[in-house]
């Protein structure tokens, strides 16, 4: 049957229509695909390109600046500066060793130099860049740069090295950094990305190693495009990433370089630390080491050097250095003695050059004796048969408590290198150590601070400032991060008896200002300024019997590293105290010659602030002092803050 008119003509509209819609569609489709190849095509045209020539955008850590570390003015002890390096990555080079000989052609660059590289560059990933040389003037800088385009995977770089303004000021403290090590790496359970590049700087010792994480900060990236045949064409983002924390430290750098330059070329310790708030001004360790040789890996030549010198400019004998405190440890034996309630400080104990413990002779250091001396006369000569007798009353176990109440025995937490715990002996630990019992003559050697007994210069600072003021003050040397002061604990009395206190605290006045003390000659002249203190001689040998029948017995005839160890510990003023410092020189004889008018030298300093007048010193050697100053090689003090006069 045929269709009528009407209804082909509606049959050929809605075919029109149909046939327009998806024209429409398809026109639509056209357009957009055109539209899209035109921004793939024109607007990112060389991104695409870079992609289609072999992965080449590239992405790269930036190490971050690393925190710089001030002194308690804000005087920079541990900055960063401009570093010019060329670095090298496998994946874009080819031919790595040939790129290397080409690169020698335009910077010093050894056989040696690109063997090593070559050996670092096959044990590292491929994508990841090794330094080749760093440290470059700018013309060999320049000289790379130029000639970047014939040097594919070489890149050169501006980067931050580690520097010490200080030098060897502050060595022992802050420790240095160095390039990471395998060993460093086998250390850290999960470290961080930038470990991984070549010669990136981490903390070895001291502060820089202590609070590594603060300093190295977190990495930034840069995205920079590549030939495929290596050539870096630009950098295409940056992303700079968190500098390193800023840490500001309680020490003194003016003071600090007072006192290495006073300790002179002494195999020597000093600290010096404020006794109400614990902050450490100055802690030094004598001889010192340039830290800067460290950081880009130090010569063997320079090494050798360092470890021959038998003053062990290395060690950092502040902290490391375990001593026999000798004569300065007859405080806390006093202490112990007068809490325990075994003396009165007026009681005389009769001194006639020794003691007796069955068949052997303990002896004073002064041959004829003393006669009878009480507690401040004990302290003032500083009697050894006095401290024989109150040992043994007193009793080892609680010489040993009263030893680590006043910190000795115990280690302080500082951000410091394999700090020293000392020793205060008691029964439980010789039983434990050796399997056997405690002897009196133990408790009689310990009572004067040899045998067993072992303190660091850091302690005994503890020790004195704790005397001083009668409280469990702590050492510290983390003063601020990033600007926000470091919490500061409020010392707690340490439950000494005002009178146990006031006795030996008398006592230590008379070795110094007394004309029959210890320390006399090292008396502050300045009535406001008075020092109390004690001077101690460790015997780092035994003395035969047939010596002292001979008189064989001083240090002048013995060589150096036989002779006693030299200490002295002091605090001032007198009637206010502020400052403790404890001095130890290595085989330096005895404590009243070698270590006492160091400690007060440095006393002086850290009482002004700046080099304190002449007439804070006895008239009799003003002459000498005047001379000696002129010999000191300090830092210049024109922009020094805080300084102030007593006079």
């Amino acid at each position: 049957m045929r269709r009528s008119a009407k209804d082909a003509l509606e049959s050929t509209r809605r075919i029109s229509r149909r046939t327009l819609v998806i024209g429409g569609l398809q026109a639509a489709t056209v357009a957009t695909l055109a539209l899209r190849m035109r921004f793939m095509q024109v607007e990112q045209a060389d991104d695409f390109r870079l992609l289609a020539e072999e992965n080449s955008i590239k992405i790269r850590l930036i190490p971050p600046a690393r925190g710089l570390i001030l002194d308690r003015n804000g005087g920079v002890v541990a900055g960063n500066g401009q570093n010019y390096r060329v670095v090298i990555t496998r994946e874009d080079a080819g031919d790595v060793e040939d790129v290397l000989h080409r690169l020698s052609r335009l910077i010093p660059l050894t056989e040696d130099d690109i063997a090593r590289t070559l050996k670092e560059v096959m044990r590292r990933s491929p994508t990841l860049p090794i330094t080749v040389a760093d440290q470059l003037t700018w013309e060999d800088f320049s000289r790379v740069a130029v000639n970047a385009p014939a040097l594919p995977g070489v890149t050169t770089e501006v980067g931050l090295s580690r520097y010490y303004p200080q030098g060897g000021d502050f060595a022992h403290v802050l420790g240095y950094v160095g390039p990471v090590s395998d060993y460093d790496l086998s250390r850290i359970e999960d470290p961080d990305p930038l470990l991984q590049i070549p010669k990136f700087q981490l903390g070895k010792l001291g502060v820089e190693a202590k609070l590594e994480e603060d300093l190295r900060g977190k990495a930034g990236t840069r995205r920079i495009e590549v030939t495929s045949t290596g050539r870096v064409m630009r950098e295409l983002d940056r992303n700079e990433g968190d500098a390193g924390a800023t840490l500001q430290l309680t020490l003194d750098r003016y003071l600090q370089n007072y006192v290495q330059a006073r300790l002179g070329n002494e195999s020597a310790a000093a600290v010096v630390m404020d006794v109400r708030n614990g902050d450490i001004l100055s802690i030094v360790s004598s001889p010192s080491f340039d830290p800067n040789l460290f950081v880009r890996g130090i010569s063997s030549a320079d090494y050798r050097l360092l470890t021959e010198n038998d003053h062990r400019p290395l060690a950092d004998k502040t902290v490391q250095g375990a001593y026999p405190p000798g004569s300065t440890f007859k405080i806390v034996t006093a202490l112990a003695a007068l809490e325990a309630g075994v003396i009165d400080p007026e009681e005389t104990v009769y001194c006639k050059g020794f003691t007796e413990l069955g068949n052997h002779r303990f002896h004073c250091w002064k041959r004829g004796g003393h006669g009878h001396v009480n507690l401040p006369h004990s302290l003032e000569q500083s009697c050894d048969v006095y401290y024989y007798e109150v040992a043994q009353r007193v009793g080892i176990d609680r010489i040993a408590e009263m030893a680590r109440r006043l910190g000795i025995g115990v280690r302080h937490d500082l951000p410091m290198s394999a700090i020293s715990e000392g020793l205060a002996p008691d029964r439980a630990w010789k039983q434990a150590k050796y399997g056997k019992d405690w002897l009196v003559g133990d408790t009689l050697n310990s009572g004067i601070g040899q045998g067993y007994v072992l303190a660091s210069p850091l302690q005994l600072a503890v020790m004195t400032a704790r005397v001083a003021s009668g409280t469990n003050v702590e050492p510290r040397l983390l003063r601020a991060r990033d600007g926000v002061p470091e919490p500061t604990p409020e010392p707690q009395t340490l439950g000494l008896s005002e009178a146990a206190l006031r006795s030996v605290r008398k006592g230590l006045f008379d070795v110094i200002n007394s004309q029959r003390g210890t320390a006399y000659g090292s008396r502050i002249a300045d009535d406001a300024l008075r020092m109390a203190g004690k001077t101690g001689t460790s015997q780092v040998r035994n003395i035969t019997k047939a010596e002292r029948e001979r008189g064989v017995i001083s240090n002048d005839d013995l060589p150096w590293n036989r002779r006693d160890h030299a200490l002295f510990v002091c605090y001032a003023p007198y009637d206010n105290p502020e400052i403790a410092v404890s001095v130890v020189v290595e085989h330096g004889g005895g404590g009243s010659a070698a270590a006492a008018p160091i400690a007060r030298d440095i006393m002086l300093q850290a009482l002004f602030k700046d080099l304190p007048p002449l007439s804070a010193y006895p008239s009799n050697q003003r002459d000498r002092i005047e001379a000696q100053r002129k010999t000191l090689d300090l830092i210049p003090r024109e922009d020094k803050p805080g300084a102030k006069s007593r006079a």
